[in-house]
């Protein structure tokens, strides 16, 4: 048996309850040809979820944090323990459904400009996604899904690519293809990668630390692909994101902020820069003010 690592797989675990058990059973039921390690990060959980996976976690190594550290702070330190050539971020409300996940092994191991890769991500009603396939947030990518324009004509070719550049819709997603942002539900990269561009960036408390990152990849000039031979289902909308939503709405609309303010404003014009931070708090506060009369809390872009 070799001794070599080629796969470390981060779970950052906060109060998912079954569905963390659920997503280690995936991992080695259907993972059987790839050497790995699994690392569990607990954030502080309080719902006992690891009691509820302790003989999935008798196969995996285990941190467990007094306080909760933040989504970003877990995931770096479980990238400072992982040992693999490559690295897989995972959610805990993730089921892997094929054995797939090596292909994307494979793809990284034959595509040397490969940074990171991901695979296709389910809704549990088997609908693609689409987050797991998408272009940066700019003015007008950000306006045209906001605005719902893209929706309009989804067979219309110049329609898919002038509007529906935050979902990339001009590309296939059946077909592997170069993008520009993964999901941070499943996003695989090259450990070496971090000597580069250093860990995740701790100021995204939660959300958009995948973009800000899949940003600083692709500015260090390696190349993201979006790999659809390997399939994972994402249920999302979990790890205590209903119980502390007015807290997670200001983590995302904030991480908006911060992302756009950082790299895409330098490029563009102070009226569209405005704008732009105008419709961010617009949102935040719309939402909010909606999720007063919602059970069902509104945090971040519907997963479509």
């Amino acid at each position: 048996m070799r001794n070599k690592i080629d796969l470390s797989i981060i779970i950052v675990n906060y109060n998912t309850r079954k569905l963390l058990k659920g997503c280690l059973e995936s991992i080695f039921q259907k993972i059987e040809d790839i050497n790995l390690e699994v690392l569990v990060i607990d954030n502080a959980s309080s719902d006992k979820s690891l009691e509820i996976a302790k003989e999935e976690l008798l196969k995996t190594k285990v941190l467990i944090n007094r306080e909760n550290v933040g989504f970003a702070g877990a995931n770096n330190q479980g990238i400072k323990e992982a040992k693999g050539k490559y690295i897989l971020l995972l959610n805990p409300d993730t089921i892997i459904l094929d054995e797939n996940l090596e292909k994307l092994i494979e793809f990284m191991d034959s595509h040397s400009e490969a940074g990171a890769c991901g695979p296709l991500v389910l809704n549990s009603d088997g609908t693609m996604q689409k987050q797991c396939k998408r272009g940066f947030p700019t003015f007008w990518t950000s306006f045209s899904y906001y605005s719902g324009l893209w929706k309009l004509f989804p067979k219309n070719k110049w329609w898919r690519r002038k509007f529906g550049s935050y979902f990339l819709l001009d590309k296939p997603e059946d077909k592997i293809c170069e993008i520009d942002c993964l999901s941070g539900a499943a996003m695989m990269f090259r450990k070496e990668i971090v000597d580069k561009i250093g860990l995740l960036n701790e100021e995204y408390v939660m959300y958009w630390e995948d973009v800000e990152w899949c940003f600083r990849i692709k500015k260090a000039g390696w190349k993201i692909y979006y790999i659809p031979l390997a399939r994972i289902m994402h249920y999302g909308g979990v790890s205590g994101s209903q119980v502390h939503a007015s807290r997670n709405l200001w983590y995302f609309h904030r991480g908006a902020y911060l992302f756009y303010n950082q790299y895409l404003a330098p490029d563009n014009f102070s009226l569209v820069n405005f704008l732009y931070y105008i419709c961010i708090w617009f949102v935040f506060c719309y939402k909010f003010l909606l999720n007063l009369f919602k059970r069902e809390k509104i945090i971040g872009s519907k997963k479509p």
